[in-house]
């Protein structure tokens, strides 16, 4: 690959390093980062909470000290955050970071904080809180079936594409449609915002067993590492939104008696496949990222180094 200098004429370049869970993201992102001489932003929205380092597979110390990142951490599980704000504060460290750098990385599992930070999301209103507490005593007391019933009758054409295995999507659904009176799907316009930079996205994959062997081997290192005190020391907090997430969901239930430690470690790989098989469903839809193996830098280089990313303009 060859260092773009800051006396070119390029325009600034948005470069998306996606993929699923255990993947390989992180490894690969910095060994392009170093290369460009650029920092990364994050785009993992477990990893903004401080509190919640071993079970969200944070960059190492060593890693973070090897390229400047940004947005690991910078939370706490107490404050509120959604996808909107981070679309703003990603902006706004990219207009920061543009004027030092013609490339800038963005990494991450999450699909739409990438795409709300790409071509934006939306601006759709916020319900009050009563609303929201009460939306997540009926997926309590009822589960998926009670809220997916609710969301059939408000907006049956979201009902038909919506991940019903993600309850947080369907709260948000059933959440605008009852504080607007309107349907979900008629305010979702879909509409790209313009961005005052390029974006090409490339997408990592591996073969379902060994993805599936490196899920198995990451989730024992966390173990050994301290997840589980990491998580008693979270007990206290466990209704808080951020974590209800895998790894910290099944050890709560550990805790709470309901499985052994052994069931939820088996759980926590398991559920963390299932993550992954919906994050490369989600990212598949995207028609812009160019798929590569995790493993092939050389073929990553050369796509770089011919300078495709300069074609993804239009």
């Amino acid at each position: 690959m060859t260092v773009i200098p800051m006396t070119t004429d390029v325009p600034h370049q948005l470069i998306v390093i996606t993929g699923p869970t255990a993947v390989g993201k992180t490894s690969l992102t910095i060994q392009i980062a170093r290369h460009f001489f650029t920092e990364i932003i994050s785009a993992d929205s477990r990893q903004f909470y401080k509190e919640m380092r071993i079970g969200t597979a944070r960059p190492s110390k060593t890693e973070m000290k090897a390229v400047p990142h940004h947005f690991i951490g910078h939370l706490s599980i107490h404050d509120p955050y959604n996808v909107s704000r981070f679309e703003n504060d990603a902006l706004s460290k990219l207009e920061d970071l543009f004027s030092k750098h013609h490339i800038v990385l963005l990494t991450g599992g999450a699909g739409l904080y990438i795409n709300a930070v790409c071509s934006g999301i939306d601006e759709l209103p916020d319900p009050d809180d009563s609303l929201r507490e009460g939306l997540k005593e009926l997926y309590l007391k009822g589960g998926i079936a009670a809220l997916l019933d609710r969301l059939k009758d408000l907006d049956p054409d979201y009902y038909r594409t919506v991940d019903r295995a993600n309850p947080k999507r369907l709260m948000r659904a059933l959440e605008v449609c009852i504080t607007t009176g309107q349907t979900y799907t008629s305010l979702r316009k879909n509409k790209p915002k313009p961005r005052d930079f390029r974006v090409i996205k490339i997408g990592l994959f591996r073969d379902k067993e060994d993805l599936a062997k490196r899920i198995s081997d990451r989730t024992d290192a966390m173990m050994a590492e301290g997840l589980l005190d990491e998580v008693k020391s979270l007990y206290p907090f466990r209704h808080l939104n951020a974590l209800n997430t895998v790894g910290y969901k099944e050890l709560f239930q550990c805790i709470d008696k309901e499985i052994t430690l052994s069931q939820a470690v088996e759980k926590i790989k398991t559920n963390t496949r299932r993550y992954a098989k919906r994050q490369m469903t989600w990212f598949r839809k995207d028609e812009d990222i160019r798929w590569f193996h995790a493993d092939d830098v050389e073929g990553i280089s050369r796509m770089l180094d011919a300078g495709c990313w300069m074609l993804d303009a239009g």
